[in-house]
């Protein structure tokens, strides 16, 4: 039988009768206030902010509010199924993690990515792995349990460095690698500029790097006995502005799923799908590469049409369960959340990623319930959802 995630409403309101009230919070905005409080400010400022003044990132939020769903009444929706297929493999949901690549530094003890794997082991919603971790990719992926997880590439200019980084990630066990695109360059972030704050820079979050027998191999010592020099080189390898002839190199160092980050205009997203790529996944970057755009949620439906039955998966300003269903209605295989799993983490480690993605679930669930959509397919037919 398929998990009924409106279950975990159950559970907080009978846990209530005994005197047992929620020990975290239920909404986006509580998550996020009480982070502000558990982590260091420019921590927290790396993790909230975005590129410019934000405005591309409180559009990404706001565009939920310009699509509004349609209930369908008497279909008997008491039981949803939410399960998908995704890359050969049967997901209980379509809820995955974005690639988050501070998220290392954001748990209590310093070990978020660890933290991250363990919810996605308890939950089924798969991680996206960055490749900017505390822990090296084979201890996050031994933390997965059944969950497939995904590893994200940013693409080195070496590459026999990437081509390191993806063997490495097939051997750990990650089921697909989620190219990112847009990051071969930092984008304008004056949250960040004020603080001086850049992670990577002082040696945070390079276990990746100082791990992999290829990098290591550049460098005169050791990264234990000489980090500043490690940390050089890693910038100076890091930035790769990869073109379309670059494709078929990177589609020729995996037989996994190929899956490209950052594509939102439809031109790219046909070229993309004709050179091979196994999936497309539509995003901004959560707001924070670059301002001045169009918000991710408008840009999907173009975007699932040019796949033409690819996989598509989203994020960029997911902030709820309703969101989720809204972006699965405009066409949406999978959708990802950031920064609220990021939140959860900060306050209660591996259980409050779990109580997370959890809230979601259950909200997105009961909504299909209450709006008569007791299927994704049912969700994404011809009139579920309509622009405000």
């Amino acid at each position: 039988m398929e998990p009924q995630f409106g279950n975990y409403q159950d559970e907080i309101y009978l846990a209530a009768l005994g005197g047992v009230l929620p020990s975290l919070p239920m909404t986006f905005a509580e998550w996020e206030a009480r982070a502000q409080g558990a982590l260091s400010a420019s921590l927290f400022s790396y993790v909230a902010g975005g590129a410019g003044d934000e405005a591309t990132q409180r559009a990404n939020a706001a565009a939920f509010q310009r699509w509004g769903l349609i209930p369908r009444m008497l279909v008997g929706a008491t039981q949803r199924q939410l399960s998908v297929e995704l890359f050969g493999h049967t997901l209980p949901s379509p809820l995955f993690m974005a690639p988050v690549g501070v998220v290392g530094l954001c748990a209590q003890d310093g070990h978020g990515d660890l933290a991250t794997a363990r919810a996605a082991a308890r939950t089924g919603v798969p991680m996206v792995a960055s490749t900017l971790t505390v822990d090296p990719l084979e201890q996050v992926a031994a933390e997965f349990g059944d969950t497939p997880g995904f590893f994200q590439l940013y693409t080195p200019t070496d590459r026999e460095l990437a081509a390191s980084l993806v063997h490495r990630a097939e051997a750990a066990g990650f089921r697909g690698i989620v190219v990112t695109l847009d990051t071969w360059v930092t984008g304008w972030r004056p949250r960040d500029l004020a603080t001086g704050n850049f992670p990577q820079l002082r040696g945070h979050c390079l276990a990746n790097y100082f791990s992999d027998p290829v990098f290591r191999s550049r460098l005169a010592k050791a990264p234990e006995e000489d980090p500043g020099a490690a940390i050089l080189t890693w910038a100076q390898l890091f930035r790769s502005a990869l073109t379309w002839d670059d494709l078929p190199w990177l589609r020729s160092l995996t037989d996994l799923p190929l899956i490209l980050k950052g594509l939102c205009h439809p031109g790219d997203v046909r070229r993309a799908r004709d050179a091979g790529v196994d999936g497309i996944y539509c995003s901004n970057h959560g707001g924070r590469q670059a301002n001045g755009g169009l918000a991710a949620l408008d840009l999907l439906p173009a975007v699932v049409e040019a796949a033409d039955g690819l996989p598509v998966l989203f994020d960029s300003g997911v902030r709820s369960g309703t969101d989720v269903v809204k972006a699965l209605a405009l066409g949406a295989t999978a959708v990802g959340v950031g920064r609220p799993y990021v939140y959860g983490l900060a306050l209660a480690g591996t259980d409050g990623i779990v109580h997370v993605l959890r809230s979601l679930l259950t909200e997105a669930d009961l909504l299909m319930a209450v709006d008569g959509y007791p299927t994704l397919d049912s969700l994404r037919a011809e009139g579920a959802v309509r622009r405000i």
